[in-house]
């Protein structure tokens, strides 16, 4: 494929969906836009949207934590044939709001599935593709979970409301991901303002799609 795959990656509350609305525009400014598909996890098209619905449900507390990583690895597969691979086979780049290191960190750590056994269903479901590039926004579970609570009360979903305990193991997941893979992920220290998160992240990306 001649395109190349972008994924952004962290914890809920670190501001990284705001940081990619921030780079759209400035794609858009520099008229670059329209080599890019912008997408996210789950999600992408109507098949994986509706999983995602079902997924992050907050009536659904009920879910078990093998289906609920199941239906992560279908609504993925479901976004790779529909959104990503044609996107990729026709050379352009992809950038997605998570992608299969979310499923890697918030089932395998978060919910004690065991990471090695998250990456066996997503090599099924993915063919095996990995991202060329991947930007992680670190940041500390408190900090991102207090972010939430002042920032998106009328979104809580399912996810939102597991304790403290649980997004620590997500984030030394997501650090164990980062040093076992430092030539694909880069850091970004999502502590910081937006416009600084933005700067920093775009240093990263400019030289990547130039």
């Amino acid at each position: 494929m001649d395109g190349k795959f972008i994924t952004f990656e962290g914890l809920d509350g670190s501001g990284k969906t705001t940081v990619i609305n921030n780079v759209i525009e400035y794609l858009k400014e520099k008229n670059k836009f329209d080599n890019f598909v912008i997408t996210r996890e789950p999600g992408g098209n109507r098949i994986s949207e509706a999983i995602r619905e079902i997924i992050l449900n907050q009536e659904f507390t009920e879910m078990d934590k093998r289906t609920e990583a199941l239906l992560y690895a279908a609504a993925r597969r479901q976004h790779l044939i529909e959104t990503v691979f044609p996107a990729l086979e026709s050379g352009k780049y992809v950038m997605s709001d998570r992608y299969v290191d979310s499923s890697l960190v918030y089932q395998g750590a978060g919910r004690e599935i065991g990471m090695d056994k998250i990456d066996e269903i997503n090599q099924f479901a993915t063919n095996g593709l990995e991202p060329d590039l991947t930007i992680y926004f670190d940041i500390e579970p408190q900090i991102g979970l207090e972010r939430i609570q002042k920032n998106r009360q009328n979104e809580v979903n399912r996810l939102d409301q597991e304790k403290l305990d649980f997004y620590k193991r997500v984030h030394q997941g997501y650090l164990k991901l980062a040093k076992e893979n430092p030539q694909r992920i880069k850091t970004i220290d999502a502590t910081q303002s937006i416009d600084k998160v933005t700067e920093d992240v775009l240093n990263v990306l400019l030289p990547f799609i130039d």
